[in-house]
């Protein structure tokens, strides 16, 4: 983020009063303060991990293992109906990747788990020469965007316009054997980094992850926040609407840098998952449930915070509706949104942008919790 610098020219006096006011106040509901409140970290801590972020984990897990089996079955009989099935596996396991995608801490980092699973717009020249050379190593991160849902968005729908020339590189091609092998590795290393990643939530680092409750910079609540934010920003608001709709780029429309750009009239459906559960998040929802645990919005009702005379977390719901009510508006398809009318993908975008303002600013500053991302947009 590019932080633009204003002088503002205040009397003494003014500078004067505003110290002594804050001085004298042991209010830090406004925000303004340190960490000094009583709210139990810990607790709220203990609900993200085993309330929400694991058990995500467990059922995008499970996803995945539904898509190596129907990718196994894929490899041995490339038919029509192991397409299909192929398919809906990959779409199911897609969706289920937007509950866990926000995580990005710990061995998520470590592994560059949302890096290899989601970097998009895929590379399908590299595929194609990944796939005529044979020679390639999905674990280089230089790969990154040959692989995982994008890669496998393009190997199922975009090699070419009918079904039954997408089947003939699988079968009847020349080099139909590096096709099968290229599509089957992409899905084990999808399915093999999971598993990584998920082994170590229910490993030693849950019991890490609660533990660190305290309110540094480093803390559990403080990177995980941070994090999320950052996902909200750069990859859901940015990469899933402001790219592709041109925001970045000198109103240039960017259309193929849709998610799912292959299989297009998934973008919508990936992009509300998504928002769902950013907000689920937000309210500490139990996952697949309909209870709230301790959360980003009981922490500010805690604190009792307030905006011109508002409820700062109610603030903050709503605007979560409105964006949900701008992106149900759109085209299924993106790309034919950005296409057709692209004004309402920019209005998708505005509603998205106004809950930056009331989290990274407002509820950073109540939670007295310091930005330390660059979202590397310029906002």
């Amino acid at each position: 983020m590019k932080l633009k610098l204003y002088k503002l020219i205040v009397p003494f006096t003014f500078i004067l009063l505003g110290i002594i006011v804050w001085s004298c106040s042991d209010d830090d509901t406004d925000g303004s303060g340190s960490n000094n409140d009583d709210f139990n970290r810990q607790v709220m801590l203990t609900n993200w991990a085993d309330n929400i972020i694991v058990p995500s984990y467990v059922a995008f897990s499970a996803d995945v293992d539904a898509l190596k089996v129907a990718s196994d079955a894929f490899e041995l009989s490339p038919s029509q109906d192991n397409l299909n099935a192929l398919r809906t596996a990959w779409e199911e396991a897609y969706i289920s990747w937007q509950s866990v995608s926000m995580f990005n801490i710990g061995p998520a980092e470590t592994a560059f788990f949302r890096s290899f699973v989601n970097t998009y717009p895929t590379n399908s020249n590299s595929i194609d020469n990944n796939i005529a050379s044979g020679n390639y190593n999905l674990q280089d991160i230089n790969l990154n965007d040959a692989q995982g849902f994008p890669a496998l968005d393009y190997l199922l729908y975009g090699l070419a316009l009918t079904d039954a020339e997408i089947l003939e590189f699988y079968t009847s091609n020349s080099n139909s054997s590096n096709y099968i092998a290229y599509l089957s590795e992409v899905v084990d290393r999808i399915d093999a980094i999971t598993d990584q990643v998920v082994s170590a939530w229910q490993g030693n680092y849950r019991d890490t992850f609660v533990n660190n409750d305290g309110a540094s910079s480093n803390s559990s609540t403080n990177s995980l926040v941070n994090d999320w934010m950052e996902y909200y920003e750069r990859f859901f608001r940015n990469g899933k609407i402001g790219f592709p709709a041109g925001v970045f780029s000198e109103g240039n429309l960017e259309a193929e840098k849709v998610e799912a750009f292959y299989r297009r009239d998934l973008s919508k459906t990936l992009c509300l998952e998504a928002l769902d559960a950013l907000q689920a998040f937000f309210r500490g929802r139990i996952f697949n449930g309909t209870n709230n645990g301790e959360s980003l919005e009981s922490y500010l009702d805690f604190l009792n915070t307030m905006k011109d005379g508002d409820d700062l977390s109610a603030l903050i719901n709503d605007q979560f509706n409105n964006s949900r009510l701008a992106i149900q508006s759109l085209d299924d398809n993106f790309y034919q949104q950005i296409i057709s009318d692209n004004n309402a993908m920019l209005a998708a975008f505005e509603e998205l942008q106004a809950n930056v303002v009331l989290l990274k600013s407002d509820m950073f500053s109540a939670l007295s919790i310091a930005v330390e991302f660059n979202s590397g947009d310029g906002d």
